[in-house]
């Protein structure tokens, strides 16, 4: 799925997909029919970027036609040297999903965590137990502030820094590692940026438990949640509010100004 037209012109406004197995994924597929449903001659192709070729591929993206990209999971740490200037959640958690080009700048913000919390208010959570304290646990702390939030972790000491790191004040920590048998039926959603290996020490699962894994990348809270027959929620499962908030960040970023329709050869 392409423009309007299934074709590429000279005004077609290019974006990238970025990662090292894009083409794997909706993403790019499912925002190109929202480009052509409104009538946006812009397409998003997926680009399988090996991390030897990641520098190369996003520096060379200031003189190219690509007008952005996507960040996948794998790279959003990798990115965040390479921008020219950072929103204020960039450069809070250390992480970047989405980059535009400004002329020959690069500027990086961070999207999927902002839909991930639209998509839990939607669904009416407000308590919800976070497990992990890295860049992407902090991302979606910047994000969460409207939620009550319970943190989770194997290491009460690095937990506590976190959570002060953070400025989460009174914030409710718990120690969460192997050998022990954990409830987290009582929250409303159970969100996963650990770096566990393994959820066994988990007993009982929330009715919405999500991690953004992509397809390739190894998701122990989808093996968990398959032992306890419990709902699961990856990248792939929010691809329609994900593509939604792309297109209209690019919109309101000037990007999509003009129809198909208003174009000039």
């Amino acid at each position: 799925m392409m423009n309007n037209g299934n074709e590429i012109s000279h005004h077609t406004k290019l974006y990238g997909f970025i990662g090292e197995y894009a083409g794997q994924s909706s993403i790019s597929a499912t925002l190109n029919k929202l480009f052509k449903a409104n009538n946006k001659d812009a397409m998003m192709i997926p680009m399988n970027i090996r991390e030897d070729d990641f520098y190369f591929t996003v520096v060379n993206m200031k003189k190219s036609h690509v007008n952005g990209a996507l960040i996948a999971n794998e790279y959003a740490k990798n990115v965040v040297e390479l921008l020219d200037e950072a929103s204020e959640a960039v450069r809070f958690s250390g992480i970047c999903d989405i980059v535009l080009r400004d002329e020959q700048r690069l500027v990086g913000d961070l999207l999927g965590m902002r839909v991930l919390c639209d998509f839990l208010k939607e669904r009416g959570c407000k308590k919800v137990a976070l497990l992990g304290i890295g860049s992407r646990a902090k991302a979606f702390c910047y994000e969460a502030k409207e939620f009550e939030i319970s943190y989770f972790y194997d290491e009460l000491e690095r937990l506590m820094a976190f959570v002060e790191e953070i400025g989460a004040k009174d914030a409710d920590i718990n120690r969460l590692a192997d050998g022990m048998e954990v409830d987290l039926s009582s929250y409303d959603a159970v969100v996963d940026f650990s770096d566990f290996g393994t959820l066994s020490s988990i007993r009982k699962l929330s009715s919405l438990n999500l991690d953004m894994k992509q397809r390739k990348e190894f998701s122990p809270l989808k093996v968990r949640a398959n032992e306890l027959e419990a709902s699961y929620l990856g990248f792939e499962n929010i691809l329609d509010e994900l593509s939604r908030a792309v297109f209209d960040f690019f919109k309101q970023s000037g990007h999509l100004d003009h129809d198909k329709s208003d174009m000039r050869f």
